[in-house]
């Protein structure tokens, strides 16, 4: 069945003062309408692990869904992720969803004193990584011998509430990565290019300006073949700025992204306006990419909140 492009809506926590204001953040985002609560994977500047974080958001809860955006698939070995993920998945009976990602940003790998490989090393290492979660996931036992990892009749357990594993979430802003995730993802993000590594970097804003994004579907279309009805398309809003000055916002971010002031407001990676002018940016968003899936910072979630009571669900 191809997918019904619904809207929903997700916020990114990415820390707490305590556990208790943990739990209220995910409490109040199921309260709002929000489908899920996602948790990043970064070292630097996003202090929680994502899955601690990920398991006490589903304990306070009982419909929000939980997930990760993304995990850096170098930071773990993907024998661990599937056990983790499936038990995860069966405690919260069946609110994962599986953001997994090759890893990114530069200062990770510094601080941690990892290597950082040439990306096509790392996204060959996340296609592997794919293949053994998925197939720990799967009935029986699972066997793999590629470049990177080895797994030898290995029946993983436990295994996931979701058929034939949670929803896996992948991202990227790169031709390789975007047709890796048409064909092996349920939700792709379309992101900014981070080939630089480097967060909040002006010179990625071109390639999230609409006529980037139109490439980037393709990618996607190319990767999924006639399974692209079936994916979920998702962006994160990491610039959410309500004004009721959007146009001269707009024309000050235009030359950075290299496209007309109107083109920026369409760009997935931020919303900006008024609650009645990202309703209408959110629909053109749809119309044009089959966009019907935003993510939003956890700051910005009781203003959003008018949003989501619109557009969920329809």
């Amino acid at each position: 069945m191809a997918h019904d492009r619904k809207f929903r809506f997700g916020v990114m926590a990415l820390s707490a003062a305590s556990g208790k204001e943990y739990r209220e953040t995910a409490r109040k985002a199921q309260d709002l309408g929000f489908s899920t609560l996602y948790v990043p994977d970064h070292f630097v500047d996003h202090p929680f692990g994502p899955f601690p974080a990920m398991a006490m958001a589903a304990e306070a809860t009982d419909t929000l869904r939980v997930g990760s955006l993304v995990l850096g698939n170098d930071y773990r070995h993907p024998v661990v992720v599937a056990r983790d993920a499936a038990t995860l998945d069966l405690l919260s009976d069946g609110r994962l969803e599986l953001g997994l990602g090759a890893g990114w940003m530069t200062v990770d790998y510094e601080k941690a004193g990892m290597p950082l490989d040439a990306p096509g090393v790392r996204v060959d290492r996340l296609e592997e990584s794919l293949a053994v979660v998925k197939g720990l996931m799967a009935d029986g036992e699972f066997s793999f011998e590629g470049e990177h990892y080895t797994i030898t009749g290995l029946d993983g357990m436990p295994k996931p509430v979701q058929k034939p594993h949670p929803p896996i979430v992948i991202g990227g802003g790169a031709p390789r990565v975007l047709r890796l995730a048409g064909r092996e993802a349920q939700i792709v993000g379309i992101n900014a290019n981070l080939k630089n590594g480097v967060a909040n970097d002006p010179s990625t804003a071109p390639s999230m300006n609409p006529a980037a994004t139109d490439k980037k579907l393709g990618w996607v279309r190319e990767g999924a073949g006639d399974k692209f009805d079936h994916i979920e398309i998702q962006s994160f809003a990491g610039f959410t700025m309500f004004t009721d000055d959007s146009k001269s916002i707009a024309e000050a971010m235009a030359p950075t992204f290299e496209c007309t002031a109107e083109e920026v407001l369409d760009s997935p990676v931020g919303l900006v306006g008024t609650v009645d002018e990202m309703i209408e940016t959110i629909h053109r968003r749809r119309e044009r990419w089959q966009m019907s899936y935003h993510v939003v910072g956890s700051e910005v979630m009781d203003e959003f909140a008018p949003v989501v009571a619109k557009l969920a669900g329809t």
